[in-house]
């Protein structure tokens, strides 16, 4: 059995980015790339040098072998990818806005499209005695918007739970994949309720604990029982708060931004990252603002992520006094 750092759970989908920062009409030309929130987070894990596996489902078509090769080939373990006929793989077109790199996206699957693979997940398709070789069980909240796919993550997170294997929770909030905003917020209580490290945008803490300041939007999120909280504030930072009482705001990383597609992803392996090698809390948040700042500075998910060394030459540019 193998024993990994990290096992992510949910969606992995490709993600054809526009390749001029102009609107859906105006937009030409995209280009494929690989995408889906949690395997973000584990292939920068996996470059920052932990390892990592996967659960998730593919189709059996071009693209689902495709996203199975970038897994593979970024070292990610892929013996628990199921590879499914009858499901075509998940779409998501992503345009970046021309002055901030933000994104808009328009995701084909449910519930538009029935029968992709974000929503093909079942209870069946989770090795839990593969949870059981990992210290941390990562999982993202979009794979959790459908059954059966909510049904067997929530399986997993109770499974992780009981055996103390650390539960890490991105809720990946994209509001138009969900019946009704109820529903989400029904989830991620669960889900809350479960996990020991939770890690929010913004945006995020602001919709799942009704309030848009960070510090109270913590708070609220440590009253659940989570151990550690962090909420990225995009170019002013990240503030990271524990139910020990410890708290940390460390200011972002001065970088031109091209497309902030991942750059979340990253800042959660950074932070993944410190939590398992057990640094203290200020130099794990540096790191995963320094993953996140080094992300959006090209395009795509995990063709930004940085290897260790690439991070630390980062870290000696910007004189931050640390390195991995």
């Amino acid at each position: 059995m193998l024993n990994l750092d990290i096992v992510g759970i949910g969606e992995v989908l490709i993600d054809f980015i526009a390749t001029e920062p102009v609107s859906y009409i105006e937009a030409s030309t995209f280009r494929k790339f690989f995408g889906g929130a949690p395997m973000n987070t584990l292939v920068g894990a996996v470059r920052l040098g932990l390892t990592a596996g996967a659960i998730t489902v593919v189709g059996d078509d071009p693209f689902g072998h495709f996203l199975l090769r970038e897994l593979e080939r970024n070292g990610v373990d892929v013996s628990r990818v199921k590879v499914k006929r009858n499901v075509r793989t998940t779409l998501a077109f992503v345009v970046n806005d021309p002055e901030t790199g933000e994104r808009m996206f328009i995701f084909y699957r449910s519930p538009w499209i029935k029968g992709t693979s974000v929503d093909s997940l079942s209870p069946e398709d989770i090795d839990y005695n593969y949870i059981s070789s990992a210290k941390i069980l990562h999982v993202s909240g979009f794979a959790l918007s459908v059954n059966p796919s909510r049904k067997a993550i929530l399986n997993a997170i109770k499974y992780a739970k009981e055996r103390g294997i650390k539960v890490s929770f991105d809720p990946t909030l994209r509001l138009d994949v969900w019946r009704t905003e109820r529903t989400i917020r029904s989830v991620y209580n669960k889900v809350l309720k479960f996990s020991d490290i939770a890690m929010f945008s913004r945006e995020e803490a602001e919709f799942t604990f009704g309030t848009s300041e960070p510090e109270k939007a913590a708070d609220k999120a440590l009253r659940y029982g989570v151990e550690i909280v962090g909420i990225k504030l995009g170019e002013k930072g990240a503030l990271v708060k524990t139910r020990d009482g410890r708290r940390v705001f460390a200011p972002a990383f001065k970088v031109k931004p091209v497309d902030t597609t991942g750059a979340g992803d990253g800042w959660n392996a950074g932070l993944i990252l410190g939590i398992i090698r057990g640094w203290d809390l200020e130099k794990c948040v540096k790191i995963a603002n320094a993953v996140g700042a080094f992300v959006v500075t090209k395009h795509g998910a995990i063709t930004a992520l940085p290897y260790r060394e690439e991070l630390n030459n980062f870290l000696r540019e910007q004189k931050a006094g640390i390195e991995i």
